[in-house]
């Protein structure tokens, strides 16, 4: 149960009572269960016949929606660190832009000031999480409570630096760890946090390498941080500390953060990694340890629940703009010709959808959330037929989790416990070559897999933004005494969610959404079914 990585049951169904250590660990699998993309919208709306529940909601109760909002609270509460440790002292906030020299070695009274900074946030400021009312569960992108779409306010804790914070700086040890795989905005992250660590005063920062790996091996020496070192990271791609998948045990890693003396911990990653996370924060609740450890939600494919967007995102779906113009040269250049480019989005089509939206030379856009025939009538193929009849060439953009059903399964994983994918691009270029060939109409096929370029390359100036906010939240959340947290911007505004709310499961492309119907309306495909 403690491993990080890959000996999570497939088949686990997450329920909302599990505890919160239960509940991140089983949710490092989330990606295995093959269904629950196609039904996650419609049990959101779902009513049951028996008694009209849906889940632990009783409708035909009268209070049901103050119980909803209750739980929701309960559910969204930030945990700190003085939930096991009662007796925690506070501290006045060292973090005050108006002098940012301390005047001695000695942090903990704060920055003397003449007149009080108004730039802390209240620990009860909060952020709706939902901004629109749906009138009715048909509208579309509608995410519906009960059958009425009842209007409930949700709120989440709105993020940055409290007045009053619970490490002493001088105390402080703070790691930070990148794990998974390469996202544009890395080092950007990396950096912010050193600069904000500082900032508080903090005097002793260090790099773990390689991900959680770096906390086991002893091969792998920490790597100390200063701004003097990480100044510069942000102008290349990659992360200064290296990244894996997999690593120790839970238990084994709380044993290094003992030995090291590290008392905050900085987790950049994505679900898997996410989870990993919380269950390091519970196991040092659970051995009543002062420690606060704190996620910065890092995935290309902006697959985190809640989330408007991930860094990295932003760079993906504008790097993706030079494959998809290749690949629309290429076709217009030829004689009948087809461009297939692959992007990135295991679970989650958004950058494909995006992609598409922004180049305007897409044609046929598939993603894992819709399912699709290449064969038939209806399918994929005929549809390029159609187009090569009508106007001589195509573009195809498709994210690498799409069709999956069309592929032979392995069952085979990598170390973070993913489900190793087949090439849906290659499969279709193959296909594509098969049928045309098979009815004697030419075409000349070519396609792009622009991944690894992308996933390499510099955060562009609105992630770098986004990254730069990220990485001083995650420090003002971990000295406002917050663990157990990941940080993320919510309805343009930032804010703190408890880890086991947003790795339930991937947020995906609904269907139904206006963005999809819009990206549809551009790309004039029809469905493949």
């Amino acid at each position: 149960m403690e491993a990080l990585s890959p000996a999570i049951k497939p088949d686990v169904v997450l329920r909302r009572r599990t505890s919160f250590v239960d509940h991140a660990l089983l949710s490092y699998g989330c990606y295995k269960n093959p269904n629950w993309k196609r039904t996650r919208i419609r049990r959101r709306i779902e009513v049951k016949a028996e008694g009209g529940k849906q889940g632990s909601i009783d409708f035909s109760d009268p209070d049901w929606k103050s119980n909803y909002q209750h739980d929701f609270e309960a559910r969204f509460r930030i945990p700190h660190i003085t939930d096991v440790l009662p007796d925690a002292v506070s501290y006045p906030s060292t973090f005050c832009l108006k002098m940012r020299t301390p005047v001695s070695p000695d942090f903990a009274e704060g920055y003397p000031s003449d007149e009080e900074w108004h730039g802390y946030i209240n620990n009860n400021d909060r952020v709706l999480l939902k901004v629109i009312r749906y009138s009715s569960p048909t509208s579309a992108g509608a995410e519906c409570i009960d059958p009425d779409c009842t209007w409930i306010e949700q709120w989440v804790h709105r993020a940055g630096p409290r007045e009053k914070i619970y490490f002493k700086p001088e105390d402080v040890k703070a790691a930070i760890v990148t794990c998974g795989g390469l996202c544009p905005g890395l080092n950007d992250v990396i950096r912010q946090i050193v600069i904000t660590l500082e900032i508080y005063g903090v005097k002793r920062i260090v790099g773990i390498p390689f991900g959680y790996r770096g906390f086991s091996d002893s091969s792998l020496s920490e790597m100390p941080l200063s701004r003097k070192v990480v100044q510069n990271i942000h102008l290349s791609g990659g992360s200064l500390l290296g990244v894996s998948r997999g690593g120790p045990t839970v238990s084994d890693i709380v044993d290094s953060m003992e030995e090291r003396g590290i008392n905050m911990l900085f987790v950049l990653g994505g679900n898997g990694t996410h989870a990993g996370a919380n269950a390091i924060h519970e196991e040092c609740r659970r051995r009543r340890l002062k420690v606060a450890v704190v996620g910065v939600p890092k995935t290309i494919d902006n697959d985190i629940l809640l989330m408007d967007k991930t860094f990295g995102f932003d760079t993906a779906v504008e790097e993706a703009q030079r494959a998809i113009n290749s690949a629309y040269i290429e076709a217009h250049s030829a004689y009948h010709g087809i461009g297939i480019v692959k992007l990135m989005g295991r679970s989650s089509g958004f950058i494909a959808m995006h992609a598409a939206l922004a180049s305007g030379q897409i044609d046929i856009c598939l993603i894992p959330e819709v399912p699709f025939n290449l064969h038939g009538p209806h399918g994929v193929l005929s549809h390029l037929k159609y187009l090569l009849e009508r106007k001589g060439s195509a573009v195809v953009c498709v994210a690498e989790g799409a069709g999956q059903d069309l592929l032979v399964k392995t069952n085979a994983t990598d170390a973070s416990g993913n489900i190793v994918l087949g090439d849906i691009g290659v499969h279709i270029q193959q296909e594509t070559k098969k049928f045309f060939k098979g009815i004697g109409f030419p075409v000349d096929v070519k396609y792009i897999d622009p991944t690894y370029m992308i996933r390499a390359c510099r955060a562009n100036a609105s992630d770098g933004i986004l990254c730069t906010v990220l990485g001083q939240n995650a420090v003002h959340g971990a000295f406002a005494g917050y663990s157990g947290i990941t940080v993320g911007i919510c309805n343009t505004h930032y804010a703190y969610f408890p880890i086991p709310e947003v790795i339930s499961q991937p947020k995906v492309v609904d269907p139904n959404s206006r963005m999809w119907h819009r990206c549809l309306t551009s790309t004039g495909q029809p469905d493949f079914i």
